[in-house]
């Protein structure tokens, strides 16, 4: 029967209707093999040799042409680091100039692979590099979010296949971030739990939406997971902030990542999905009560009316279920 289910943290809602539930292979992609594409694409800003397509690099891992991973300013960024992050009022109205930081992780040269495909050494390096870039934007005072995410597939927002991610920091910590961390904090004031650290010691407990469990970190489908076949990356070791990873933990997350990136690949046919690394604002240093994650969120799903109407999404594919095809699908 369809069972409304509360999101531990955000206390959002979601219905889970089993009765409209399609079976996994049912969501696959009809989607041409990434591998047979070229691995270099004479057009793409991003391939080896169209360098002067971008700006400079600001970072790179590998010495000149030989680079193994670049970042560099997005061209067509929606915020300025010229501009000034003041705030004025209009009236009754709020504005500010749209200032901050936008940057593209390009992933790897080769133009056909993804970090499902990746040497585990590649996938390494892009979550080093994303911790590099978190921690230099992190420096300027001005700056209070730093948010990193991957766009995997147009209906995830992406317009160019080349493997990349996209670094956007901002002055403003916006009312979603601000809610989730409120909602964690009236749990610790009341509790004095970290609630991620008891959520993820529930999950552990149960086991039954457990995808991957390792020394330090745990990939889960969420009990109250908003789409089919979402899914959450924790570190077993409390922190709010990315850039408390160490060594040992990094090794850890590339390989936990790109096993369940690995999964969807094969078991899915290579979804659209979205990353996205939440980290507490810069400007907040270490919480008791917060804890930063990832979430990737396949995107095989269209959110309609209701949902939008409502803010309560339906999902097809109960999260036990899916954890289960997840975990039956083989990866090397």
């Amino acid at each position: 029967m369809p069972q409304f289910r509360q999101d531990f943290i955000t206390k959002e809602w979601v219905i889970v209707s089993a009765e409209r539930a399609k079976r996994p292979d049912q969501f696959q992609h009809e989607r041409a093999c990434r591998t047979d594409r070229p691995a270099h694409d004479a057009n793409c800003p991003f391939c080896p040799g169209n360098e002067d397509k971008t700006p400079p690099s600001v970072y790179q891992q590998g010495d000149g042409a030989n680079w193994r991973i670049r970042v560099v300013p997005n061209k067509f960024a929606a915020v300025n680091p010229a501009l000034s992050p003041k705030r004025q009022r209009d009236g009754v109205f709020l504005s500010a100039e749209g200032f901050g930081v936008a940057e593209v992780i390009i992933e790897n040269p080769a133009h056909n692979t993804c970090l499902s495909l990746m040497p585990p050494e590649g996938v390494k390096g892009v979550l080093e590099t994303y911790k590099q870039r978190y921690t230099a934007l992190s420096g300027n005072e001005d700056i209070d979010l730093v948010t990193i995410f991957r766009n995997h597939g147009p209906a995830a927002g992406t317009s160019l296949e080349h493997p990349h991610s996209q670094v956007i920091a901002t002055p403003i910590v916006p009312p979603l971030v601000r809610v989730l961390m409120q909602q964690a904090l009236i749990y610790h004031d009341t509790y004095g739990e970290c609630p991620y650290c008891v959520m993820m010691n529930e999950e552990i407990k149960r086991g039954e939406r457990i995808v991957a469990d390792g020394k330090h970190f745990l990939v889960f489908c969420p009990y109250a997971s908003q789409s089919p076949f979402q899914m959450r990356i924790m570190p077993k070791r409390h922190h709010s902030r990315f850039d408390k990873i160490n060594d040992e933990e990094m090794a850890e997350l590339a390989h936990m990542l790109q096993t369940a990136l690995k999964k969807l690949y094969i078991g899915l046919n290579d979804p659209d999905y979205n990353l996205v690394l939440h980290s507490s604002p810069t400007s907040d240093g270490e919480l008791h009560y917060d804890h930063w994650r990832m979430m990737i969120i396949p995107r095989i799903t269209t959110a309609a009316g209701f949902e939008l109407g409502s803010g309560i999404f339906i999902n097809t594919m109960p999260p036990e279920n899916a954890a289960s095809f997840l975990r039956g699908v083989a990866v090397n």
